[in-house]
């Protein structure tokens, strides 16, 4: 995934992801500086995801 893609995707769809993922705050977000495996990550620990489902829910969302 290119990276310089999912920064600007990212500054697009945090606001969705906020609403959608609410354990996820400002910071984690931006602390994933657009990175979607960090991302992933985070959905993962907060609310117990396989990388895998992880990783859907963030491309449905618009962060390939």
């Amino acid at each position: 995934m290119n990276e310089d893609i999912v920064k600007g995707n990212l500054k697009q769809v945090a606001g969705k992801i906020k609403a959608k993922w609410g354990k996820l705050t400002d910071d984690v977000i931006q602390r994933a500086e657009g990175n979607s495996e960090i991302l992933a990550g985070k959905l993962q620990e907060h609310y117990g995801l396989s990388k895998d489902e992880a990783k859907k829910h963030l491309k449905d969302m618009g962060c390939h």
